[in-house]
């Protein structure tokens, strides 16, 4: 069976363009922009994956020369956490809707975190991914949880029920993700018992 082919570089930064400037137009931004939840679940998501493809785009050897700042993805992720912990605060998505300069460090910033999990994920192995959602998942639900009981409005653009709805879907949203992680977590341990235990019995096998 062939393998589908992998997009070359030039290839994920066209796609990183075309989606910018696709999230860029009046109509577009103002769609999402309208709604809370489709601005942090729908704006916030599809930044960071244009983030992800310009970092996908990188050559090897400019990855090379940025893993040496960001050794095991920890300053990666920690920058990632960091930014998505302002970003959820509801100043900032207020201050967005009025201020071209909030809008554009807005951007910045979450095309920063796509970009840094782009780069940090798989070199941060198991024990600091799990640290990385240790610490954004229960952050995410603890927003969530106040975002959905909150009895005013905490940003001053958006209505309460958009509000509550906000909030209930990033404390599902944040439950899926660990349960998801987790039991990736358990599929690689398990498949590492199994290659210790197939090892074990090649090596029993070749000593007899």
């Amino acid at each position: 069976m062939k393998m589908p082919a992998v997009p070359s570089r030039g290839a994920l930064a066209g796609m990183a363009v075309a989606l910018l400037f696709l999230l860029a137009l009046p109509g577009v931004r103002q769609g999402l922009e309208a709604s809370m939840t489709r601005h942090m679940l729908v704006q916030y998501p599809l930044l960071m994956l244009a983030g992800w493809l310009f970092a996908a785009a990188v050559p090897s050897r400019g990855q090379a020369r940025l893993n040496l700042w960001n050794a095991h993805g920890i300053s990666g992720l920690f920058a990632t956490a960091l930014m998505l912990a302002i970003l959820m605060i509801p100043r900032v998505l207020d201050l967005a809707l009025v201020d071209g300069r909030i809008e554009i460090l807005k951007s910045l910033a979450l095309l920063g975190c796509g970009a840094a999990l782009r780069l940090s994920w798989r070199a941060a192995g198991l024990l600091v991914q799990g640290f990385f959602l240790g610490n954004v998942l229960p952050m995410m639900a603890v927003v969530g949880n106040l975002y959905e009981n909150s009895p005013v409005r905490v940003c001053n653009a958006y209505l309460l029920d958009d509000q509550a709805r906000l909030g209930q879907m990033l404390v599902w949203i944040a439950a899926a993700i660990a349960a998801a992680w987790f039991a990736w977590l358990v599929h690689v341990l398990m498949r590492r018992d199994s290659a210790v235990l197939l090892d074990d019995a090649t090596t029993k096998s070749a000593a007899r």
